[in-house]
């Protein structure tokens, strides 16, 4: 069996507006994905936290997907510097000895951009180091699918995975999961045709 190389870390946010710096990141969640002494890939531990926001903007469209309640995040979310030393010590105790952390995103310039600048802002180095893996660009690959037709319930259908489960969707450790459960299927692909 060939050593695995990576710990896969499926990350999602959700946010206040489109761009990190002007727009808060008010919550993230991951699912680690590893694989077993045989190969297999396993769906490992999840996280969740929220962030209290302190961005100058605000996109009241973008908050109304989350719906989390602003004036408890800023009473309850954790600090920027809490967020990335909470993050960074929970994917160091995640990643599997012999492998380096990588961050897998759907739409992952979006997810990363944020979670790159809490670590940047705070001159601090991201767990992830300055990079990522996309799962749309992942799927166009695996399923030979033009990018613009890599959106969940294209490839959930394509893949045989159930669909998601809208009362949950757009909430971060939720759609950190299903995008973990995404990777596996599209990373096992060719052995499931």
């Amino acid at each position: 069996m060939k050593h695995p190389r990576a710990t896969w870390f499926c990350i999602d946010i959700e946010a206040n507006g489109p761009v990190p710096g002007l727009y808060d990141m008010v919550s993230l969640g991951a699912t680690v994905v590893f694989s077993d002494p045989s190969g297999a890939l396993c769906l490992g531990e999840n996280f969740y936290m929220e962030i209290r926001p302190v961005a100058p903007r605000f996109d009241p469209r973008a908050a109304g997907i989350h719906g989390l309640d602003q004036a408890r995040l800023k009473a309850e979310g954790l600090s920027h510097p809490m967020a990335a030393a909470t993050l960074a010590k929970w994917v160091a105790a995640q990643t599997i000895k012999g492998t380096q952390p990588v961050f897998v995103g759907h739409n992952a310039p979006f997810d990363w951009s944020y979670v790159a600048h809490l670590y940047a802002e705070l001159s601090r180095p991201n767990p992830f180091g300055y990079k990522a893996l996309d799962t749309k660009a992942l799927a166009a690959g695996v399923l030979n699918l033009h990018w613009l037709d890599t959106g969940k319930e294209i490839l959930f259908e394509r893949l045989g995975l159930p669909p998601e489960d809208k009362t949950q969707k757009h909430r971060a450790d939720y759609d950190a999961r299903v995008q973990a459960e995404l990777l596996m299927a599209l990373l096992n692909y060719p052995a499931a045709t």
